[in-house]
Order: structure tokens, then sequence, then C-alpha cells
């Protein structure tokens, strides 16, 4: 019987040893270092070295699971335990020097999330939740805000950077969220984002286009401490669907009632 206490105690060295290699190489990152997968889809030999960290570690506390990784170190899925890894999410904040990003570590079993890390590199900030269980940061339990209207909420998403085609429906989502709530703001790792709605810091989140191992770990996080996490179109498919909208449970139906207005 897998003991996912053990497991998160196993992984948690490895993550914050990870941590302290991306906080270092920061001071000596060049932006000659940054490669491109695709259209303002960046990468570095950061996010590699610190996937294969990850990797190790992962793979030290639970050999009997698979993988679903950015980076592609190590991409055979199995079929009851899967870890999904974002080593580093918020890698163009990254490259330009913006101290905002984190590592997000999940853990799949059959398609239930089990167990979820963020780790917010620059102000230390350890994030997690296992499944059963509440959530924390840094040890200390946190919850989702007890806000419960659209109107006193702030919230948070971030911008489309390579498929532009549902961008005049976003600006319309974005401009009635500006007249409806306290605001949005852009932090540029979804990983950040969703932790910060985990422990009240946003009442919502919202964005498309998102990947697994950009939302598994922070969404399950949300979930544990009292959110509701689901698709645009308020179902559950929001690890694989693309498409993600963590809140409040009491601001979730308001903000996907805007987002359906226009999507």
């Amino acid at each position: 019987m897998i003991l996912l206490e053990q497991v998160l105690d196993h992984i948690k060295a490895g993550i914050l040893e990870t941590g302290q290699f991306i906080r270092e190489e920061a001071y000596r990152f060049s932006k000659d270092d940054i490669e491109k997968k695709g259209f303002n889809d960046l990468v570095s030999y950061v996010d590699k070295e610190a996937e294969k960290m990850l990797v190790s570690s992962c793979t030290e506390a639970l050999p009997e699971a698979g993988f679903i990784t950015e980076e592609g170190t190590k991409t055979e899925r199995k079929e009851e335990y899967n870890w999904i890894i974002d080593p580093l999410d918020g890698t163009t904040n990254f490259t330009h020097g913006l101290p905002v990003y984190s590592i997000s570590v999940a853990l799949m079993r059959n398609d239930e999330l089990v167990l979820g890390v963020v780790y917010e590199i620059n102000r230390d900030e350890f994030f997690y939740a296992l499944k059963d269980g509440p959530a924390y940061c840094n040890d200390q339990e946190i919850h989702v805000s007890k806000v419960n209207s659209l109107s006193e909420s702030l919230l948070a998403t971030g911008f489309p950077y390579y498929d532009f085609d549902q961008m005049q429906a976003y600006l319309k989502i974005l401009n009635d969220f500006m007249q409806k709530t306290h605001g949005l703001r852009r932090m540029g790792s979804a990983a950040v984002d969703l932790a910060y709605v985990a422990c009240g810091r946003y009442e919502g989140f919202f964005e498309y286009n998102l990947n697994a191992w950009d939302v598994a770990a922070g969404a399950f996080i949300v979930q544990q401490a009292g959110g509701k996490v689901t698709d645009f179109k308020g179902g559950n498919d929001f690890v694989f669907g693309r498409e993600i909208v963590a809140s409040t449970s009491s601001v979730n139906e308001e903000m996907l009632e805007v987002i359906q207005k226009h999507w």
C-alpha cells in the first residue's frame, strides 16, 4: 500500500533542492541561453536540468509511477500512477529576470489527483496537499478566500501567447471582469496563480491553452483548500482539457456566467 505522506516527504527534499538550483542559476542566466520550442514557447538548460532532478527524486519515491513532463525527460505513462511535472512554470518570467516562477509536481492515480506541490521559489513558499487532507503553505493550513461575490473579488488570469484564435472572445471576458471585480492580475505562472487562490490571495483564476503540467498540482491544492475547479463549461475536464476556472465555490458560478456569455 502506498502511503502518500511518505511519498511527499521523499520528494519534498528533491523539490527544495531543485528550487535552490533554479534560484542560483537565475543569477548566472543569460538571454543567450534561451531556446525556442515554438513561437513564444521558451526553454533553457535550467528547465531541462531541473526536470531531470525532479524526475530522479520522484522515481526514487515511487518507482512504479509513470511520467507526464513538460520537457520530455521521461514520458512513459503507467497504468495506475503518473507524475505530472513542470520544472519551471513561468519560464518567460525567469528568462527576463521577473521573480515569479515555480515548480509544479502532481501525482495522479488512474484519473484522480492524489498529491500536489507548488513551490514558489523566490518567496520560498511550499504549497502542498494530499488526498482527503487539507492544503498547506509551509506547514500552515490554508483555505480559499471567504469573499462570496464577484464584485469583491480579485482575479488572476494569463494571456494567450501562441494560439490567438479565441482572442476576441477572451478580450470580451476580460472587459466584463474588469468592470465587475476589484481587478485582474497576470503573474505569468499558472501554478502560482492557483496556489494564491488556494490561500485566499485571489478569489479566482481562469485561463485557456494550458497543459496538464501547468495546472494539475495547483488545481488539486485549490480543491483541498475548499475551492472549486472546473473547465469553462462547468465540467471536470480541467487537467487535460486546456481550460480552467478555479475559485471559491460561491464565486465560481458568477465567473462561469461571464465566461460562457462570450466563449
